[in-house]
């Protein structure tokens, strides 16, 4: 398994007590999803198969997260900081990363981008399965061109809103904008994040 790291580093053991620290963080949503540590022989574990191997000071043993509960971590990549004495991994969670149950062991509201990526999920799993009584679902049961063309129609409500200079209606519609554009993505099995990155090339 490939994994990702910006640049060849050295980490600092001596400085740690031969214990790094590591943020985890989701490579999509960009949250924060728990903290833990690392020895050398589970920062190597880490890297070598591709999900994210704890040392647990309480159990005094490296423990890989989701173990016992399923909940993985798969890595994307791995990073450090500039004096190389803690980690960022971002991941892949399979499940919810805490232990009680929560997507994030912190206490923290979504941001922007968490949001959008739980509507994503949400989305893809209207997909998927057909719920009764679900709007996306029926989407995507009438197929791609209707689809396509409840685009059309919000982008031009969008548009009239705006030229009618009425903000809560532009509000509402460019909602439903983005709504059926990214059920549109989804359709033909794209993301969110892929727009995100072609934007982010295209300001350089």
């Amino acid at each position: 398994m490939l994994i990702k790291q910006k640049k060849i580093f050295k980490l600092d053991w001596d400085k740690t007590n031969g214990m790094i620290p590591v943020i985890i963080q989701d490579h999509l949503s960009n949250e924060v999803l728990m903290h833990g540590y690392m020895n050398k022989d589970a920062f190597l574990k880490t890297q070598k198969e591709g999900f994210v191997t704890f040392y647990s000071r309480s159990k005094k043993r490296l423990w890989m997260k989701g173990e016992t509960s399923g909940n993985f971590l798969r890595v994307i990549e791995i990073t450090t900081d500039c004096d190389c004495d803690s980690l960022l991994i971002l991941v892949e969670p399979t499940g919810k990363t805490c232990h009680l149950n929560k997507k994030s062991c912190f206490f923290l509201k979504n941001n922007y981008l968490s949001f959008l990526y739980e509507l994503e999920r949400i989305i893809e799993d209207r997909k998927k399965n057909n719920i009764k009584n679900s709007y996306t679902s029926s989407l995507y049961q009438s197929g791609t061109q209707r689809i396509a063309q409840k685009v059309g129609e919000e982008a031009v409500e969008t548009i009239l809103a705006a030229m009618k200079k009425d903000t809560n209606e532009l509000i509402n519609e460019s909602s439903d904008l983005i709504y059926h554009l990214i059920v549109l993505l989804h359709d033909q099995n794209l993301n969110f994040n892929l727009i995100i990155e072609n934007l982010k090339k295209r300001r350089q």
